[in-house]
């Protein structure tokens, strides 16, 4: 089932921009806090994947921002992320997993995507493969790169509104 939906991500996507970055070879990432993304937090919602996606953003609290995210495809959940920014040796670093609508995870129990900071520039904070870029105080967009292991990855853009 993942796999069908990666494809059907990888093939629904019309165009390929340029807004996500990956570190070179033995680069690490910058120092950074949980300020420089601290807009994020709130409640955002916007549409994909022909359904309705919608973001959860703790504030800064304990070194983290905790958030969660629900794609809601025909008035039924297509699937989870819950995850979180948090500071890591002086840099920020940003993890997730993956659930199937009734909560059984697509990664191994110790598993988690993780991506490392890139840069922040502005109003854009990049991670390895992941944007997210401040538009206002009420519009974010996060540039994601999709696709399985070993294929070609496309860039998909998620734009939200505060909800």
């Amino acid at each position: 089932m993942r796999h069908l939906f990666f494809l059907f991500l990888l093939y629904s996507t019309a165009g390929f921009s340029q807004n996500t970055l990956q570190l070179s070879e033995g680069e690490t990432s910058p120092k950074a806090t949980l300020e420089a993304i601290s807009w994020m937090q709130g409640h955002w919602r916007g549409e994909a994947f022909g359904g309705i996606t919608e973001e959860i953003w703790s504030p800064p609290l304990g070194g983290s921002m905790l958030f969660s995210f629900k794609l809601v495809t025909e008035n039924e959940v297509g699937f989870y992320e819950l995850g979180h920014i948090r500071e890591l040796n002086e840099t920020l670093v940003y993890e997730l997993k993956h659930f199937n609508a009734d909560l059984k995870g697509w990664e191994e129990k110790d598993e988690v995507q993780i991506f490392k900071l890139v840069k922040v520039d502005g109003d854009r904070v990049y991670f390895e493969g992941f944007t997210f870029e401040k538009l206002n105080e009420n519009a974010v967009a996060i540039y994601a790169l999709i696709g399985d292991e070993g294929d070609a990855q496309e860039e998909v853009t998620f734009n939200f509104k505060r909800f």
